[in-house]
Order: structure tokens, then sequence, then C-alpha cells
């Protein structure tokens, strides 16, 4: 397949990341664009990218640009994929997708009306060993499946002008950390019948520590907890009626995952060897469905999107967070 020419819009840490692992995996990566010259020229320097744009508007428009990376911090996601919508091209927007699900829903909508791939860049849904985790379950080892427990729980800095703590930065442990295992639950269970939410906050008014309920109309449950001032095991658990997965720390990265039968015995264990930290895999996804003129991922479907960040809203209604303008 002929690898398309990436922009980068934004040039802060996820941005670098992100970039590292599509240079070593051999993609393309022609331009990169932030609202300083010198900051994008320094990005571009670090990285061998071509052009460098002193705004995200002349990134958007750069005709060698086909897709864009939006890394911008939350609540700039929804303004920056209009941009690069309009502008004609292709988007793949840092989880989470954007601050609410209206905003989601808008972005979701321009894409189909432009014909254009619009994919959230929650890079773990797209990872080897969370391919190996489906097949395990669509096997049948594990029996029903009835649970999953799943933490990501870090201990980040406290300074109140981080953008963990600062809400007009989208900021608080939910968005941030709390979409992976959200998101997982929606993977493996779909959209849940049930939420209850319980947090704690830091000064700021952001979210320090969530811990959430999903339940199903068939009795399945998942539930999660996670926090920004305290750092958990990181690991993940699907029990079933036959056997359960455990996946090792942190399981949202690449990881390994175990398998065991009823009796507790380890029965099986997936590792996959990853370049780098795997991002480039919703890269290539993204890649793969322009290459198939499809606009919709089976592993991230833009409804799914918008869903999620509706349970997140729901999350937020259910513990008094808001953020400045909504």
């Amino acid at each position: 397949m002929t690898h398309l020419r990436w922009g980068i819009l934004a040039a802060g840490g996820i941005a670098g990341a992100f970039t590292s692992d599509l240079n070593d995996n051999g993609f393309t990566v022609q331009a990169v664009g932030s609202r300083s010259l010198d900051k994008a020229q320094a990005f571009a320097d670090r990285f061998g990218i071509p052009t460098a744009h002193g705004s995200y508007e002349d990134l958007a428009n750069d005709p060698e640009v086909d897709i864009v990376y939006v890394a911008t911090p939350h609540p700039m996601h929804a303004q920056a994929a209009r941009l690069v919508l309009e502008a004609g091209k292709h988007v793949l927007v840092e989880k989470p997708f954007t601050l609410n699900a209206a905003e989601a829903r808008e972005v979701t909508e321009l894409a189909e009306a432009k014909g254009l791939v619009a994919l959230e860049a929650m890079w773990t849904r797209f990872l080897p060993h969370m391919a190996r985790v489906r097949e395990i379950i669509a096997s049948g080892a594990l029996g029903e499946v009835r649970t999953l427990m799943v933490d990501h729980t870090q201990d980040l800095p406290d300074d109140p002008a981080h953008r963990i703590n600062a809400l007009e930065l989208g900021g608080g442990s939910l968005l941030d950390l709390g979409i992976y295992p959200v998101s997982f639950a929606w993977d493996l269970f779909g959209k849940p019948t049930s939420i209850r939410s319980h947090a704690t906050f830091k000064e700021t008014g952001a979210d320090a520590t969530i811990a959430t309920i999903f339940g199903y109309d068939d009795g399945r449950v998942a539930t999660t907890v996670s926090a920004s001032d305290t750092r958990g095991p990181n690991r993940a658990s699907i029990l079933g009626t036959e056997g359960r997965i455990e996946i090792d720390a942190t399981w949202y990265n690449p990881a390994v995952v175990h398998v065991f039968d009823a009796a507790g015995t380890e029965t099986d264990t997936f590792t996959a060897e990853v370049t780098g930290r795997g991002m480039h895999f919703q890269a290539a996804e993204a890649e793969r469905l322009v290459a198939a003129g499809e606009l919709d991922s089976p592993l991230l479907p833009r409804a799914e999107t918008v869903a999620i960040m509706a349970t997140l809203d729901e999350i937020r209604a259910q513990i008094g967070l808001r953020y400045p303008g909504e």
C-alpha cells in the first residue's frame, strides 16, 4: 500500500510519540503545524519532517498533506478536526475524540458529508494484543463472558497549571485516563444499560479519581477505576464461565495476554513484538480505510465514538463535572 502523507497538528508530547512511531515503521510524515513557527520548526528538525507551518490553517491547506493527526488538548479537537475536514483532508483525532458528544456528532457528520475519514485515535483498540483478546473471546474459550475489571491509574503532577489539573484544558482523570477503560468496556460489551459513577476532585475542580460500574441487560458488568493521583496495577481482567483473561501492566500499551481455564491453569500466553509504542497501528487502519474507499472502521465506528463520548457525558453529569464554555 502506498503510504499517505501525514501532517501533524500541534507539536506536544503525544504528537512526538505518534510521529516517532510513524517514522520507525515506514510511514511518511510530510509536515507539522503549530501556533508557533519556531516550535513547529524545532519539531520538524527533531523528526526529520520536510515542512514546518506556523499555523494550523497552513498545515490543513498544505497540498502535500493527505491526512492530519490532531494532537491538541481535548477542548481544541473539534475545531481542529473541522478545519482539516473543511480543507478536504482525512483526519485522525487523538482520544478523547472531542470534549463531548455534541462536538463528536458535528465532526462525524461533517466527515460523512465530505466523504472523508474521521477516526478516533484510541490507539489501544488497534494493538495486536487487543486483536488477540477478541479472537479468544470469539473462540468460546472463556465460555460466557460476564465481567470486565480494569484500571488506568497514574501518579501525575499536582501542579494546578498542568493540563491534567486544568479544567480549561479538559483536565481530569476521566477524559485523559478513564477514556481507555470506558472504550474497552464498549469494545467488549457495547452500550451499557446502566451507569453508576463516583469521583473525588482536586482543588482546581478536575476529577482526581473516578470509579464506574456499567451494567448490561444480560447481567454482564464492567468496573473501571481511573486516577491521576495514585498509581495502581494497571491490569485488566476478563472473566467468563469457563475461564478468564489477564492482561499485564500496562494493559493499554502493548502487553502480554494470559489465558486461564476454569480451574485457574494457564492455557495460553500471547506476546506481540511491537516497534515503539504501537501508535502506528491506528495510522495503518486510517490508511487502509482511505485505500479501500471506506469511511468507517469496524474496529471503531464513528457512531461508537459518538456514543462513547455520550457515556463520558453521562458520567460527568453524575459527578457534576462541567468544562468552561459548555
